[in-house]
Protein backbone atom coordinates (compact mmCIF):
# COMPACT_ATOMS: atom_id res chain seq x y z
CA UNK A 1 0.00 0.00 0.00
CA UNK A 2 1.41 3.27 -0.85
CA UNK A 3 1.70 5.57 2.21
CA UNK A 4 -1.78 7.71 2.30
CA UNK A 5 0.26 10.39 4.17
CA UNK A 6 1.43 11.56 0.37
CA UNK A 7 -2.32 11.84 -0.20
CA UNK A 8 -3.43 15.60 0.24
CA UNK A 9 -5.46 18.12 -1.11
CA UNK A 10 -4.18 21.91 -1.14
CA UNK A 11 -6.79 25.20 -0.82
CA UNK A 12 -6.19 28.30 0.39
CA UNK A 13 -2.75 27.14 1.88
CA UNK A 14 -4.07 24.10 3.55
CA UNK A 15 -3.13 20.20 2.82
CA UNK A 16 -5.37 18.19 4.39
CA UNK A 17 -5.21 14.44 3.85
CA UNK A 18 -7.45 13.16 1.10
CA UNK A 19 -8.94 9.93 3.88
CA UNK A 20 -9.94 11.00 7.50
CA UNK A 21 -11.39 9.04 10.35
CA UNK A 22 -14.70 9.85 11.46
CA UNK A 23 -16.09 9.43 14.71
CA UNK A 24 -19.36 10.04 15.23
CA UNK A 25 -21.19 7.81 17.53
CA UNK A 26 -17.37 6.60 18.78
CA UNK A 27 -18.31 2.85 21.47
CA UNK A 28 -16.84 2.88 24.24
CA UNK A 29 -13.69 2.37 23.37
CA UNK A 30 -13.43 5.16 21.06
CA UNK A 31 -10.02 6.01 22.33
CA UNK A 32 -8.92 2.69 21.38
CA UNK A 33 -10.29 2.61 17.66
CA UNK A 34 -8.68 6.57 17.37
CA UNK A 35 -5.28 5.07 18.43
CA UNK A 36 -5.78 2.09 16.21
CA UNK A 37 -6.73 4.11 13.05
CA UNK A 38 -3.76 6.88 13.97
CA UNK A 39 -1.31 4.06 14.32
CA UNK A 40 -2.31 2.18 10.62
CA UNK A 41 -1.91 5.69 9.04
CA UNK A 42 -5.48 7.52 9.14
CA UNK A 43 -3.62 11.24 9.80
CA UNK A 44 -6.63 13.33 10.09
CA UNK A 45 -9.43 12.68 12.33
CA UNK A 46 -12.73 14.11 12.39
CA UNK A 47 -15.27 15.04 15.19
CA UNK A 48 -17.50 17.63 16.50
CA UNK A 49 -19.18 19.21 19.70
CA UNK A 50 -22.55 17.73 18.67
CA UNK A 51 -20.84 13.92 18.41
CA UNK A 52 -19.97 14.33 22.40
CA UNK A 53 -16.61 12.01 20.93
CA UNK A 54 -14.03 14.83 21.60
CA UNK A 55 -12.47 13.57 24.61
CA UNK A 56 -12.46 9.98 23.52
CA UNK A 57 -10.40 11.47 20.94
CA UNK A 58 -8.19 13.79 22.17
CA UNK A 59 -7.85 10.39 24.76
CA UNK A 60 -7.01 8.47 21.47
CA UNK A 61 -4.48 10.36 19.99
CA UNK A 62 -2.81 10.01 23.34
CA UNK A 63 -2.36 6.69 22.86
CA UNK A 64 -1.35 6.84 19.64
CA UNK A 65 2.07 8.26 20.38
CA UNK A 66 2.03 9.77 17.14
CA UNK A 67 3.11 13.77 17.44
CA UNK A 68 0.79 16.05 17.15
CA UNK A 69 2.34 18.45 14.74
CA UNK A 70 1.73 15.31 12.23
CA UNK A 71 -2.25 14.99 12.70
CA UNK A 72 -5.04 17.08 10.94
CA UNK A 73 -8.06 17.06 13.62
CA UNK A 74 -11.11 18.64 12.50
CA UNK A 75 -13.66 19.34 14.61
CA UNK A 76 -17.27 21.52 14.32
CA UNK A 77 -19.76 24.11 16.29
CA UNK A 78 -23.24 23.03 16.39
CA UNK A 79 -25.73 25.53 15.05
CA UNK A 80 -27.05 26.24 18.43
CA UNK A 81 -23.87 28.25 19.02
CA UNK A 82 -23.94 30.51 15.90
CA UNK A 83 -24.12 33.61 18.20
CA UNK A 84 -20.50 34.92 18.35
CA UNK A 85 -19.57 34.42 21.93
CA UNK A 86 -21.30 31.52 22.06
CA UNK A 87 -19.20 30.03 19.11
CA UNK A 88 -15.90 31.10 20.34
CA UNK A 89 -17.08 29.70 23.77
CA UNK A 90 -18.02 26.27 21.91
CA UNK A 91 -14.31 26.65 20.27
CA UNK A 92 -12.41 27.07 23.56
CA UNK A 93 -14.87 23.61 25.16
CA UNK A 94 -13.62 21.49 22.04
CA UNK A 95 -10.15 22.36 22.80
CA UNK A 96 -10.34 21.58 26.40
CA UNK A 97 -12.21 18.52 25.66
CA UNK A 98 -9.64 17.40 23.12
CA UNK A 99 -6.74 18.48 25.09
CA UNK A 100 -5.09 19.83 22.62
CA UNK A 101 -4.15 23.77 21.93
CA UNK A 102 -5.86 24.16 18.27
CA UNK A 103 -7.26 22.38 15.92
CA UNK A 104 -6.20 22.01 12.35
CA UNK A 105 -9.61 22.69 11.23
CA UNK A 106 -12.50 24.15 12.28
CA UNK A 107 -16.14 24.18 10.60
CA UNK A 108 -19.87 25.67 11.03
CA UNK A 109 -21.57 22.37 11.56
CA UNK A 110 -24.90 23.30 10.07
CA UNK A 111 -25.94 26.59 8.79
CA UNK A 112 -28.07 28.38 11.40
CA UNK A 113 -30.85 30.86 9.70
CA UNK A 114 -31.82 33.13 12.31
CA UNK A 115 -28.25 34.08 13.00
CA UNK A 116 -26.52 36.56 10.09
CA UNK A 117 -24.19 34.95 8.75
CA UNK A 118 -21.83 37.56 8.96
CA UNK A 119 -21.67 37.17 12.87
CA UNK A 120 -20.92 33.17 12.37
CA UNK A 121 -18.58 33.61 10.11
CA UNK A 122 -16.73 36.78 11.41
CA UNK A 123 -16.59 34.29 14.69
CA UNK A 124 -15.13 31.82 12.52
CA UNK A 125 -12.78 33.98 11.00
CA UNK A 126 -12.02 35.40 14.81
CA UNK A 127 -11.41 31.53 15.78
CA UNK A 128 -8.95 31.67 13.01
CA UNK A 129 -7.04 34.42 13.88
CA UNK A 130 -7.37 33.85 17.89
CA UNK A 131 -5.16 30.19 16.79
CA UNK A 132 -7.77 28.18 18.35
CA UNK A 133 -7.46 26.91 14.52
CA UNK A 134 -5.11 26.96 11.91
CA UNK A 135 -7.92 26.52 9.11
CA UNK A 136 -11.60 26.88 8.74
CA UNK A 137 -14.83 26.23 6.95
CA UNK A 138 -18.15 25.00 6.89
CA UNK A 139 -20.71 21.53 6.56
CA UNK A 140 -23.93 21.42 5.27
CA UNK A 141 -23.91 24.03 3.22
CA UNK A 142 -26.21 24.99 0.09
CA UNK A 143 -24.65 26.58 -2.84
CA UNK A 144 -26.22 29.83 -2.07
CA UNK A 145 -25.47 29.75 1.48
CA UNK A 146 -21.62 28.92 0.58
CA UNK A 147 -21.52 31.64 -1.97
CA UNK A 148 -22.53 34.06 0.70
CA UNK A 149 -20.31 32.48 3.55
CA UNK A 150 -17.31 33.41 1.57
CA UNK A 151 -18.68 36.68 0.64
CA UNK A 152 -19.04 37.96 4.43
CA UNK A 153 -16.09 35.76 5.77
CA UNK A 154 -12.70 37.76 6.46
CA UNK A 155 -10.57 34.72 6.10
CA UNK A 156 -10.43 31.80 3.49
CA UNK A 157 -12.71 28.76 3.63
CA UNK A 158 -11.06 25.71 2.80
CA UNK A 159 -13.64 23.13 2.49
CA UNK A 160 -17.71 22.49 2.35
CA UNK A 161 -18.18 18.75 4.50
CA UNK A 162 -21.29 17.64 2.98
CA UNK A 163 -22.87 14.44 2.48
CA UNK A 164 -21.78 12.35 -1.00
CA UNK A 165 -21.53 9.28 -2.43
CA UNK A 166 -22.33 7.56 -5.43
CA UNK A 167 -25.94 7.88 -4.79
CA UNK A 168 -26.09 11.35 -4.09
CA UNK A 169 -25.10 13.69 -7.42
CA UNK A 170 -23.04 16.95 -5.87
CA UNK A 171 -22.18 18.44 -9.50
CA UNK A 172 -23.41 21.91 -8.80
CA UNK A 173 -21.80 21.91 -5.41
CA UNK A 174 -18.37 20.48 -7.13
CA UNK A 175 -18.66 23.00 -9.48
CA UNK A 176 -19.20 25.85 -6.65
CA UNK A 177 -16.36 24.74 -4.51
CA UNK A 178 -13.98 25.03 -7.82
CA UNK A 179 -15.09 28.54 -8.15
CA UNK A 180 -13.91 29.23 -4.72
CA UNK A 181 -10.69 27.10 -4.47
CA UNK A 182 -12.23 24.63 -2.13
CA UNK A 183 -12.39 21.27 -1.32
CA UNK A 184 -15.59 18.86 -0.87
CA UNK A 185 -15.61 16.71 2.34
CA UNK A 186 -17.66 13.47 1.88
CA UNK A 187 -19.44 11.88 5.07
CA UNK A 188 -21.51 9.03 4.47
CA UNK A 189 -19.16 8.16 1.81
CA UNK A 190 -20.96 4.53 1.58
CA UNK A 191 -24.17 5.85 1.90
CA UNK A 192 -24.54 4.16 5.51
CA UNK A 193 -23.98 0.80 4.43
CA UNK A 194 -27.09 1.60 1.10
CA UNK A 195 -24.20 1.06 -1.71
CA UNK A 196 -22.41 -2.14 -0.05
CA UNK A 197 -24.92 -4.61 -1.87
CA UNK A 198 -25.08 -2.73 -5.25
CA UNK A 199 -24.22 -5.33 -8.11
CA UNK A 200 -22.69 -2.47 -10.15
CA UNK A 201 -20.09 -1.36 -7.54
CA UNK A 202 -19.58 -5.12 -6.69
CA UNK A 203 -18.39 -6.16 -10.12
CA UNK A 204 -16.03 -3.21 -10.06
CA UNK A 205 -14.49 -4.42 -6.62
CA UNK A 206 -14.09 -8.12 -8.06
CA UNK A 207 -12.32 -6.79 -10.97
CA UNK A 208 -9.81 -5.15 -8.88
CA UNK A 209 -9.84 -7.90 -6.33
CA UNK A 210 -11.20 -4.88 -3.62
CA UNK A 211 -13.76 -4.61 -1.25
CA UNK A 212 -17.25 -2.35 -2.37
CA UNK A 213 -16.34 0.24 0.59
CA UNK A 214 -12.68 0.58 -0.87
CA UNK A 215 -14.36 1.18 -4.35
CA UNK A 216 -16.48 3.44 -3.43
CA UNK A 217 -14.03 5.41 -1.30
CA UNK A 218 -11.78 5.23 -4.29
CA UNK A 219 -14.57 6.71 -6.50
CA UNK A 220 -14.55 9.42 -4.73
CA UNK A 221 -10.87 10.73 -3.76
CA UNK A 222 -10.04 10.01 -7.64
CA UNK A 223 -12.72 13.20 -8.44
CA UNK A 224 -10.30 16.23 -7.88
CA UNK A 225 -10.54 17.93 -4.74
CA UNK A 226 -13.13 15.70 -3.20
CA UNK A 227 -11.85 13.91 0.24
CA UNK A 228 -13.76 11.55 2.66
CA UNK A 229 -14.40 10.59 6.33
CA UNK A 230 -15.58 7.40 6.43
CA UNK A 231 -16.50 5.86 10.02
CA UNK A 232 -15.14 2.23 10.18
CA UNK A 233 -15.82 0.53 14.00
CA UNK A 234 -13.78 -2.89 13.88
CA UNK A 235 -10.05 -2.47 13.47
CA UNK A 236 -9.84 -4.50 9.87
CA UNK A 237 -12.26 -1.91 8.54
CA UNK A 238 -10.20 0.67 9.92
CA UNK A 239 -7.27 -0.77 7.60
CA UNK A 240 -9.61 -1.04 4.86
CA UNK A 241 -10.66 2.01 4.33
CA UNK A 242 -7.60 3.57 4.48
CA UNK A 243 -6.11 0.75 1.83
CA UNK A 244 -7.38 2.87 -1.51
CA UNK A 245 -4.27 4.36 -3.29
CA UNK A 246 -2.71 1.52 -4.79
CA UNK A 247 -5.56 0.56 -7.18
CA UNK A 248 -7.32 3.34 -9.69
CA UNK A 249 -10.78 3.10 -11.20
CA UNK A 250 -10.75 3.47 -15.52
CA UNK A 251 -13.39 6.06 -16.99
CA UNK A 252 -15.69 3.70 -17.66
CA UNK A 253 -15.97 2.54 -13.89
CA UNK A 254 -16.18 6.25 -12.98
CA UNK A 255 -18.73 6.99 -15.11
CA UNK A 256 -20.65 3.50 -14.20
CA UNK A 257 -20.21 4.16 -11.01
CA UNK A 258 -21.47 8.21 -11.30
CA UNK A 259 -24.29 6.76 -13.32
CA UNK A 260 -25.92 5.49 -9.57
CA UNK A 261 -26.27 8.79 -8.77
CA UNK A 262 -29.91 8.68 -10.26
CA UNK A 263 -31.07 7.00 -7.35
CA UNK A 264 -30.81 10.50 -5.71
CA UNK A 265 -30.39 8.56 -1.86
CA UNK A 266 -29.99 10.97 0.96
CA UNK A 267 -29.19 9.78 4.38
CA UNK A 268 -28.39 12.70 6.70
CA UNK A 269 -31.89 15.22 6.91
CA UNK A 270 -32.50 16.26 10.12
CA UNK A 271 -35.70 18.11 9.54
CA UNK A 272 -35.05 20.24 12.88
CA UNK A 273 -31.90 21.30 10.74
CA UNK A 274 -31.20 20.69 7.13
CA UNK A 275 -31.73 23.30 4.88
CA UNK A 276 -33.45 22.86 1.89
CA UNK A 277 -31.13 21.04 -0.48
CA UNK A 278 -30.40 22.24 -4.04
CA UNK A 279 -31.51 20.24 -6.85
CA UNK A 280 -28.95 18.44 -8.66
CA UNK A 281 -28.62 17.13 -11.97
CA UNK A 282 -27.13 13.75 -13.22
CA UNK A 283 -24.40 14.59 -15.90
Amino acid sequence: MQSPQAFTLAAHGAHMPAIGYGTMELPKRGPELVAYAIKSGYRLIDTARKYGTEEKVGEGIRLSGIARKDLWVTTKVTELDAREADFLRSAETSLKALGLDYVDLLLVHWPQPNVPFAETLGALAKAKRGGLTRHIGVSNFTIAMLDEAVKVCPEPLITNQIEYHAYLPQDRMLAALKRHGMILTAYCPMARGKLLGDPVVGEIARAHGKTIGQVCLRWLIQQPMVAAVPRPLEEAHIEEDLDVFDFSLSEDEMRRMSALRSRRVRIANPPERAPTWDVETVG
